[in-house]
């Protein structure tokens, strides 16, 4: 099996330390560097697309397929240059969503260039640039493939509504992992993680972003509307499983070398990670709790005064042919976005790859899709005082 591509430490999928982004942009605009915001109209840049073959794209490390015998080829890719006869500079950059905003928002925000023409970041984050005016509507008459066949429950998140903004490059799910041979039984609900057998052998993620949505479910919360009350009766809680000694400790990926050794028993975690450990590992087990469980997406999106809008749209469509998803699907092994590689898959004449067309974690089943929703995004003016109590919780 390929290696992990969930999260590069530190966290792809990491918390917004201290006041945040959007608190820091604000002390920057009372500081005299001007309002962040960019209007609708100044976003667009002269596009070069149609007499200059190039783009740049930038990505997270580990996520796309590459060749087998030769790591730095990248088979779709290639592919693409070879139809369409544009060349993709592809850049490995982004280790973590703070840290790649803290790197390209002094442009974004002094409308200026980035360099990049396409990024892929998480929901959370991208929901930011949307509010920001930092990204470009992309233009769906270009993009047949993603208007047929985008997944339908991530057509609309709160963030963009529509996707006009933004394209799931992967997706996953926030569920609860557990070694089901030493526990000896099933773990069906968030509040199961409560057994007194479980008992400072429970770990929860430490990013605010990545765990408060899980455990609303478990409270019955619609986590597509939930308000600040929800938030402080989840937080209510934890610290009460905390005070007892229920939580060993709260996480960034290193949840996993904590499951794989037996150090833990539950945990909250992502399923992208878990089919990973699976094939060291049979006995760990992935659930999507009966309340529910969160559907995220890292997605891809245009940056404001990007020079090559055109040939970006036309990259992000190429991946969303069910052919090429499933090729990049078979690699990468997270939720596909693209539900129709499914059948592709399992069209496939080697066994190994035909099997993934069955693996719930890749294509989620229609009991566990009933069960999936994507959270509203945490505001920019409810984030500073959510993140001070939840980062209290987590010892950060």
């Amino acid at each position: 099996m390929p290696v992990d591509r969930k999260t590069p430490s530190p966290s792809r999928r990491s918390l917004l330390r201290a006041l945040g982004g959007g608190a820091a942009l604000g002390a920057l605009a009372g500081c005299g560097v001007p309002a962040a915001y960019v209007g609708p109209g100044d976003r667009a840049g002269a596009d070069l697309s149609a007499t200059d073959k190039r783009l740049t794209w930038a990505n997270w490390p580990l996520y796309i397929d590459t060749d087998d015998e030769d790591t730095t080829r990248r088979p779709t890719l290639e592919a693409f240059g070879k139809r369409t006869g544009i060349s993709v500079d592809y850049i490995e950059e982004i280790n973590d969503n703070d840290e790649f905003f803290g790197k390209i928002s002094p442009s974004l925000m002094n409308h200026q260039r980035t360099g990049r023409d396409l990024v892929v970041v998480s929901d959370w984050m991208c929901a930011r640039f949307v509010r920001l005016g930092w990204v470009q509507e992309m233009d769906r008459s270009r993009q047949p493939n993603v208007a047929r066949y985008l997944d339908p429950l991530l057509r609309s998140p709160a963030f963009d509504p529509g996707r006009k903004s933004s394209v799931p490059w992967q997706s996953g799910i926030t569920g609860i992992a557990y070694n089901h041979r030493e526990l000896g039984r099933e773990i069906r609900h968030v509040s199961d993680l409560w057994a007194d057998d479980l008992k400072g052998r429970v770990t929860l993620l430490s990013g605010l972003d990545e765990a408060f949505a899980l455990l609303m479910q478990a409270d019955g919360v619609d986590i597509t509307k939930w308000r600040a009350d929800d938030f402080h009766r989840v937080c209510d809680q934890v610290e009460k499983q905390v005070r007892r000694g229920q939580i060993r400790r709260f996480t960034g990926n290193d949840y996993i070398k904590d499951l794989a050794s037996g150090d833990v028993l539950a945990c909250q975690a992502y399923s992208g990670d878990v089919i990973q450990l699976q094939a060291d590992n049979p006995d760990i087990r992935f659930v999507v709790p009966e309340e529910g469980a969160e559907l995220w997406a890292e997605s891809l999106m245009i940056p404001d005064l990007a020079r090559h809008k055109a040939n970006a749209e036309k990259l992000v469509d190429y991946y969303y042919e069910p052919e090429v998803a499933a090729e990049l699907a078979a690699w990468v092994n997270y939720v596909c976005p693209v539900p129709a590689a499914q059948d592709v898959l399992a069209s496939s004449k080697d066994k190994d790859t035909a099997a993934l067309a069955e693996d719930p974690l890749i294509f989620p089943d229609a009991t566990m899709r009933e069960r999936l929703a994507i959270a509203r995004d945490i505001t920019s003016a409810e984030r500073t005082e959510f993140a001070k109590r939840w980062n209290a919780i987590a010892g950060l």
